[in-house]
């Protein structure tokens, strides 16, 4: 069982910017709105790798049980 994160795409002027509700900090922007996806799907991944590292400095030394849990759909 899966979530699925909802995209959100505006068109402007020089293209179309894009951001993804359930997650601040994933935004972008493209040319075209194939190139706001694939940009958005990169957002996502650093924004999920900026986190990851934020936590690893936090719980460094502390004895933690740590598994995968769900999935995402990007």
């Amino acid at each position: 069982m899966g979530s699925t994160l909802t995209a959100v795409f505006e068109r402007v002027p020089e293209g179309y910017i894009g951001y993804v509700e359930e997650l601040p900090g994933a935004n972008t922007q493209g040319k075209t709105l194939e190139e706001a996806r694939e940009n958005l799907k990169e957002a996502i991944d650093l924004v999920l790798e900026s986190n990851r590292q934020l936590v690893e400095e936090e719980i460094r030394g502390k004895e933690l049980i740590k598994e995968p849990f769900g999935t995402v759909s990007t």
